[in-house]
C-alpha cells in the first residue's frame, strides 16, 4: 500500500490529527473485492482478522496518517462556522489502477475534535444501509462515494436504543465540501483558502488552472457537476434526505447516505428524512436547493477578489444545466433516441399521470417498455397512445426500443424495506440478508430468475415512511 496524504500540505486549520479509538472485538462483515483490486489492495482478502483490525481502525494501516477534516455548512439553510468529521477519519489517498487517487476514510471510528459532544461512532444499521446503497448507485452510474469495508467492532452504540457498533471504510474522489470553502471564508483566511481552491483545482480540474479567473472556473465545474448528479439522481427516484452545504462535493460524487431513500410510488413532494419537518429536501425540491448550494460556494469564494458578476453569470447556468441533464435521462428512459420541441410536454405529463396514480416510479417505465410487445387496451390510457406515437416515430423497432428503456430503466433498486430487513437481520446477526441483496443490486439492469421478490414494491405492511441519520 502506498498512501500518500497531501491533504496534510493544506495549512493546520484545514483539519485536526485523531487516532482511532480501538474497537474491542473487529469482526469483518463486507469486503468489496472488485473496489480493492482497482485501489490495488486484493492481495489483503486472504487474512480477514488483519482486514478487521485496520478497517476498524485498531491498527494503522501502513503509511496511513490520519486526520478529521474541519468545514462549516449550512444546516437545512442555518449556518454552523464548524462541523468537521465527527465521526470520520482520512486515512490517506490511495491510487487507484488507471492513476486516480482516492480518499480512504474510516467512518464511525470514534471521537474528533469536531465531535460536538458526539460519541463518533456508527451503529451498524447506518454502515449497512451506505454500504448497500453506495455500491447500487455506483451500479446505477451515478457519482458516489464507495464502500470498500464494513467492520463490526464488537462495541455497543447508544442511540434510540443499545445498538451493535461497526466502521464502514468510504472511498471518495475526496472529501472536499461546499462546507470545506465556507469554513475558511467565515473566518477571513484568504491564504487558507487560496491554497483549498489551488488544492481543489488539482486535484478534480487541473485544466482550468491556467485559465484567467481560475476560483470562477473551478464554480463553473462544480456547478455543472452538480446540475447533472442531481438530475440522475432524480431520474432514479433518490431523494438525498439532507443536502446540507457539508454533503455537497466537489468532485460531484454523491456524499452521505444518512437519511436518504428511493421512491417507492411516485411523489414530488415525497420526503423520507425524519429530520426534514419542512419539506426542504423534498423530491422535487433537489434542483432548487442544489442551486441554493452553489451560491453558498460562490459566497465563499468572493473574498479571493473575483467580481461577483463573474460568479452570478455561472451560478445562472444551474437551471438550464439541470433542465437539459434531466430531460436527456428521462428521455432515453422513456425510448426517446433524440429531443424534440415537444418531448417536455411529454415527460410531464407522464411524470403527472405517476403521481396522480400513485404509481411505482421504478416499475412504471418497465411496465411501459413491454407495452410495445402488447396490444389491447391501454395501461398507461391516453398517455401511452401518444408515447407510442412518438416513439415509433423513430425509425426503430419496437424490440430494439424495449430493449433501449431497459438498458436505461433498472429493474432493482435499493428499496427501503428492502434495507430494513437486511439491517434488522444484520443487527440480529444475521449478514446473509444484506449479502444477497448486495448481489441483486450490483445488476440492476438484468432480470434476475428466483428474484422477482427484489424488483416488487412494498405491501401496505412493508412501507417505510421515515429514514433517520446515522447520529
Amino acid at each position: 500500500m502506498q498512501f500518500e496524504n497531501t491533504y496534510t500540505g493544506l495549512p493546520n486549520s484545514c483539519y485536526s490529527k485523531v487516532d482511532a479509538a480501538p474497537a474491542p472485538r473487529p469482526v469483518l462483515l463486507a469486503w468489496n473485492q472488485e473496489l480493492a483490486e482497482e485501489l490495488g489492495l486484493d492481495r489483503l482478502e486472504a487474512d480477514e482478522n488483519q482486514l478487521a483490525r485496520w478497517f476498524s481502525g485498531n491498527e494503522c494501516l501502513p503509511g496511513s496518517d490520519p486526520i478529521a477534516l474541519a468545514y462549516a455548512g449550512h444546516q437545512f439553510g442555518n449556518f454552523v462556522p464548524q462541523l468537521g468529521d465527527g465521526r470520520a477519519l482520512l486515512l490517506g489517498e490511495l491510487r487507484g489502477r488507471g492513476g486516480q487517487r482516492y480518499d480512504i476514510q474510516l467512518k464511525g471510528s470514534g471521537p474528533t475534535p469536531y465531535s460536538r459532544q458526539g460519541d463518533g461512532l456508527a451503529a451498524l444499521g447506518p454502515v449497512i444501509r451506505e454500504f448497500l446503497v453506495s455500491e447500487a448507485m455506483h451500479r446505477l452510474g451515478i457519482p458516489t462515494t464507495r464502500a470498500l469495508a464494513a467492520v463490526a467492532t464488537g462495541q455497543t452504540v447508544y442511540r434510540e436504543r443499545p445498538l451493535p457498533g461497526a466502521v464502514l471504510t468510504r472511498v471518495a474522489a475526496s472529501h472536499l465540501r461546499v462546507g470545506t470553502f465556507e469554513y475558511l471564508a467565515t473566518r477571513n483566511d484568504k491564504a487558507s483558502l487560496q491554497a483549498l481552491v489551488d488544492f481543489a483545482i488539482e486535484r478534480h480540474h487541473p485544466e482550468v488552472a491556467e485559465e484567467e479567473r481560475p476560483a470562477v472556473a473551478l464554480f463553473r465545474e462544480v456547478v455543472q457537476t452538480q446540475a447533472r448528479l442531481v438530475a440522475q439522481w432524480m431520474s432514479v427516484g433518490f431523494i438525498h434526505g439532507v443536502m446540507n452545504t457539508d454533503n455537497v462535493t466537489i468532485s460531484g460524487q454523491t456524499l452521505d447516505y444518512g437519511p436518504c431513500a428511493f421512491m417507492d410510488s411516485f411523489d414530488y413532494q415525497q420526503v423520507f428524512s425524519s429530520i426534514d419537518r419542512m419539506g426542504r429536501y423534498a423530491y422535487g425540491q433537489q434542483p432548487q436547493i442544489q442551486h441554493w448550494n452553489m451560491a453558498r460556494l460562490a459566497e465563499a469564494l468572493l473574498p479571493l477578489g473575483d467580481p461577483l458578476p463573474a460568479f452570478e453569470e455561472v451560478l445562472s447556468t444551474f437551471p438550464d444545466s439541470f433542465e437539459r441533464a434531466f430531460r436527456a435521462e428521462m428521455g432515453r428512459k422513456l425510448g426517446l433516441a433524440e429531443a424534440r420541441a415537444d418531448d417536455e410536454a411529454l415527460l410531464n405529463d407522464w411524470l403527472q399521470l405517476l403521481q396522480d396514480e400513485q404509481r411505482d416510479f421504478t416499475l412504471s417505465f418497465r411496465q411501459l417498455a413491454d407495452r410495445l410487445e402488447e396490444t389491447g387496451e391501454p395501461l398507461f390510457g391516453e398517455f401511452e397512445t401518444r408515447w407510442r406515437n412518438r416513439v415509433s416515430d423513430q425509425g426503430l423497432d419496437g424490440s430494439t426500443i424495449r430493449a433501449n428503456m431497459n438498458a436505461a430503466n433498472p429493474l432493482y433498486i435499493p428499496r427501503n424495506h428492502q434495507v430494513e430487513r437486511a439491517i434488522e437481520a444484520a443487527v440480529a446477526g444475521d449478514m446473509s440478508v444484506f449479502h444477497e441483496l448486495h448481489e441483486v443490486l450490483q445488476a440492476p439492469y438484468t432480470e434476475q430468475p428466483g428474484r422477482e421478490a427484489y424488483a416488487a414494491a412494498p405491501s401496505p405492511a412493508e412501507v417505510v415512511s421515515a429514514t433517520f441519520c446515522g447520529t
